[in-house]
């Protein structure tokens, strides 16, 4: 089986910007083997293979060029949007190995997805040291206003914020050395954010487990910021917010986070995908 590989950028209307992601609209019939070598021959940080279900849901599978991961945001709003354009706009359920993930693509090819329950938890001080040495920052370079933490949307994020926007422009650090840790606590991608004003943040995600230095948007750990501004009661009163990403490395993109008022309904990312056309 040969199956069709069609690339996607999520999170913007310029296929030089936002999170690029491959998508494979069917792909029953794929082993394990074969979805990690085709994304590892995508290099993109993630690639979503879909698998159509009796019931109409759709199960989906991400595999970046070095693993599989639980769930990717980024990626889901790319296969969806490739998805719409082939089938038609409306609601979808995805099964991941997360869980349950609700989407909405509207007519105008903006999608949406309800993340699975997130939760949160305090971060190990040994591991912030850790982490921090990894990435060269220091403790007083933190925003005081939102401590270090970690949280889950479908994915476990490190979230540590910046105090200027300078510190988080600055971002060089120790690849193998924080590919060492995020694998062996389980964390996807680290969530480094700067917040301009209660409605605007800035984020950048390292992502060495996947072989990945940076994702230039991540859908994922946007949610997981949903969730962890709201468990500090850090929110706008609106309850949404809007993310900025990919613009320190080229790729600019802009990701829309609602979080319901019982967030155990999950947090809702928005965005648009463009389709990249080789050559």
């Amino acid at each position: 089986m040969t199956p069709t590989i069609l690339r996607y950028s999520a999170f913007t209307t310029d296929p030089d910007g936002g999170n690029p992601a491959g998508v494979v609209l069917d792909a029953r019939g794929l082993g394990d083997d074969a979805m990690q070598r085709i994304a590892a021959e995508v290099g993109y940080s993630e690639t979503a293979f879909l698998s159509p279900r009796a019931d109409g849901d759709l199960d989906v599978r991400y595999f970046s060029p070095l693993a599989e991961v639980s769930f990717c945001g980024h990626a889901t709003i790319a296969a969806m949007v490739a998805q719409a354009r082939a089938h038609g706009p409306g609601d979808v359920v995805l099964h991941t190995q997360a869980g349950r993930v609700p989407v909405t693509v509207d007519a105008g090819f903006a999608a949406t997805l309800t993340s699975v329950p997130p939760r949160t938890a305090p971060i190990d001080a040994a591991d912030l040291d850790a982490l921090l040495a990894t990435l060269g920052w220091q403790h007083d370079e933190l925003d005081p206003a939102l401590p270090p933490g970690l949280s889950y949307a479908g994915a476990w994020h490190p979230i540590i914020a910046a105090a200027t926007r300078a510190r988080l422009a600055d971002l060089h650090y120790d690849f193998d050395a924080l590919a060492a840790l995020m694998k062996a606590r389980g964390w996807t991608t680290v969530n480094l954010v700067w917040r301009e004003d209660a409605q605007t943040l800035h984020a950048r995600n390292p992502f060495p487990p996947g072989g990945v230095v940076e994702d230039p948007a991540t859908g994922a750990a946007a949610a997981a910021l949903g969730a962890y501004l709201a468990d500090r009661d850090q929110l706008p009163a609106s309850r949404a917010f809007t993310l900025h990403q990919g613009h320190d490395i080229g790729r600019p993109g802009l990701l829309e986070v609602a979080v319901p008022a019982d967030v155990r309904d999950g947090v809702r990312v928005s965005g648009t995908a463009v389709e990249i056309v080789e050559g």
